[in-house]
């Protein structure tokens, strides 16, 4: 067991896998070179190919011997993270643990989290926040709460809630801006951008126009929260999602200067669950709360 290379075995797994070392990494957490690394030393002490790399193609090809080692130690893999898993379900059957993005944590779910409290205060809530949507068996998380097109494999997604994407800036930097309140106005504006591809100028462009509007220009962010964070700044206009900037607005740290020109997105957020298992009592009492509170703040029924 001493002289098993365990982390040159997983990456080499999930390159076999995920079809190639820049997947692996990615899935690790770590450098493209790390993968690299392991996969080396991993055939120098096997003394035989386990892959075989055209740069040129961007092709990576495991051999035979290697697609065999690979099956091996991903069917091991698994066989632990049910181990965790089992384990895992001895933690309190009043817990229940939701992983969602960071952005959506912070501004949508943590503010609601006290009246979650008031309605069941046996309830033990934990909140995991990360980007990717995570293999819900190896993970921690009873479900996940996901924004996106719901179409991912090897889950079941539920839609939760709709959302609308608006201009949003600061009431400082619109008076600067000679307070710009027609749509055409937009094209003097410096864009704060959103990595999220749901929130996009090009989709306001469409939408609204002008035509003109170069969507290309200005600052990007990697995150909704941050966005939003450098239009309350004054930085730019920033086009918003409405669950995340509502409240914001709602205090006067933004505003909308378009008036009420939106977008609509059908489906925006999703409760993400395993197919293989229904969730645990604590998990479906969040869940149905969430939805509760969804439908609360029904952007459509309220006309927003």
């Amino acid at each position: 067991m001493k002289s098993l290379p365990l982390n040159a075995l997983q990456a080499f797994a999930l390159a076999a896998s995920k079809g190639g070392v820049r997947a692996a990494a990615r899935e690790l957490s770590v450098s493209h070179s790390a993968v690299s690394r392991h996969l080396n030393e991993l055939e120098r002490r096997l003394g035989v190919s386990l892959y075989e790399r055209d740069n040129a193609a961007h092709k990576f090809s495991v051999t035979p011997q290697g697609q065999r080692l690979a099956a091996t130690v991903l069917s091991a893999l698994n066989d632990v993270r049910t181990a965790i898993g089992a384990i895992s379900e001895q933690k309190s059957r009043h817990a229940v643990t939701v992983s969602t993005a960071p952005s959506f944590a912070a501004r949508w779910l943590l503010p609601r989290l006290p009246a979650l409290e008031r309605a069941y205060p046996h309830l033990e809530t934990s909140i995991l926040v990360d980007q990717r949507l995570d293999d819900l068996r190896a993970s921690e998380a009873d479900f996940a709460i996901r924004m996106g097109r719901g179409t991912w494999p090897d889950v079941t997604a539920t839609p939760f809630m709709d959302d609308l994407l608006y201009p949003v800036m600061s009431p400082e930097a619109w008076k600067r801006a000679g307070r710009p309140s027609k749509l055409v106005d937009a094209c003097r504006q410096r864009l704060l951008h959103d990595r999220d591809p749901d929130a996009s100028w090009l989709l306001w462009r469409q939408r609204h126009g002008p035509a003109n509007l170069d969507a290309r220009k200005g600052a990007r962010f990697s995150s909704s929260d941050l966005v939003l964070r450098a239009a309350a700044q004054g930085l730019g206009l920033a086009l918003a999602r409405h669950r995340l900037a509502a409240d914001d607005v709602e205090a006067g740290l933004l505003m909308r200067p378009f008036g009420q020109h939106s977008v609509a997105i059908e489906n925006a957020y999703w409760i993400v669950t395993r197919p293989d298992r229904q969730p645990r009592p604590a998990a479906e009492t969040f869940i149905a709360w969430l939805k509760s509170a969804a439908g609360r703040g029904n952007v459509q029924s309220r006309g927003v």
